[in-house]
């Protein structure tokens, strides 16, 4: 169950098939993600998703947390002439596996092959990580 502060029922498929764990996802603006990507990761600018896991300490505990900045996102959705909707499951993909453990910050391509496999899956466009390679 996705636990959110607005409509996301689309993202209720991607989650359950991903874990069947409870997962908290908050939608903020530019300036709020900006404080949270300096607190927690010590880069004063703005992201376009972070994920928060929670220690498996009790099987009962949600996964995690994922917070999407809703700004960027209309931007991204806009400038890739995609819906917000397909920009939003995209960013809660990449956070999910992110809540799971994969890092593709350091690992050999798993996070990025795994990606794109739920993109093809649930047919959405091109994946974050193959775009951030891109540039």
């Amino acid at each position: 169950m996705i636990l959110c502060e607005e409509e996301c029922e689309f993202l209720q498929n991607i989650a359950n098939f991903l874990s069947p764990k409870d997962v908290e996802l908050i939608f903020v603006e530019d300036e709020e993600m900006k404080e949270l990507n300096l607190k927690h990761r010590g880069k004063n600018k703005s992201t376009d998703v972070l994920s928060f896991p929670l220690e498996a300490v009790n099987s009962a505990l949600p996964l995690g947390s994922i917070v999407i900045n809703k700004t960027l996102a209309q931007e991204k959705a806009k400038e890739l002439h995609h819906s917000l909707d397909e920009e939003i499951a995209l960013l809660f993909i990449h956070a999910m596996l992110h809540l799971l453990g994969f890092d593709h910050e350091v690992d050999k391509g798993e996070m990025r092959q795994k990606e794109e496999e739920l993109i093809r899956l649930f047919k959405l466009p091109q994946s974050l990580i193959v775009r951030t390679e891109a540039l």
